[in-house]
C-alpha cells in the first residue's frame, strides 16, 4: 500500500503543484468512501445479473418479458422462443434467481414477469444502442 500512497502523492504533486500531507490523507479518505461500491455483497449481485443476462435464451426471455409490460404463461414463452422447454424452465429458473423475473402460479400455470431491475437494464441498453 505504501507504493500506492507515494504514486497517489506524486499525481497530486502533479495536479496541484503544491502537495502537503493533508492533501494525501484527504484524498485517501475520499477514495475509502468511493470504494464502498465495491462491496462483496454489490459485486456478486451484479454478476449474478450480467451472468444471468449473458446467455442467449435467457436474455430473450427478459426481452420478451418486458415488452409484453404485464405477465406471459410460461407456454407463450415457450411459443416464442426455439429451445427445449427444458431449457426454456432451467433459463426462468436462472433469472427468477437472479431477481430479473417473477414468478407467480395461477392454478396449474406460472406467469411471469419482467421485474423493475430487469426493465432498467433494458431501458438502458435501450438507449445506448439508440444513440450509436
Amino acid at each position: 500500500m505504501a507504493t500506492a500512497t507515494q504514486r497517489l502523492q506524486r499525481y497530486l504533486e502533479d495536479e496541484l503543484e503544491d502537495c502537503r500531507p493533508e492533501d494525501v490523507e484527504q484524498r485517501l479518505d475520499e477514495l475509502d468512501t468511493l470504494e464502498a461500491v465495491l462491496s462483496t455483497d454489490r459485486i456478486e449481485r451484479d454478476l449474478d445479473v450480467l451472468t444471468a443476462l449473458a446467455n442467449e435464451t435467457r436474455y430473450k426471455l427478459v426481452r420478451l418479458l418486458v415488452a409484453a409490460d404485464g405477465e406471459l404463461c410460461v407456454c407463450e414463452l415457450n411459443a416464442m422462443i426455439d429451445a427445449s422447454e427444458s431449457a426454456i424452465s432451467h433459463a426462468l429458473s436462472a433469472l427468477t434467481d437472479a431477481d430479473l423475473i417473477t414468478c407467480r402460479k395461477d392454478g396449474r400455470w406460472r406467469k411471469y414477469r419482467a421485474s423493475n431491475t430487469a426493465v432498467a437494464i433494458l431501458t438502458l441498453l435501450d438507449g445506448v444502442t439508440a444513440d450509436e
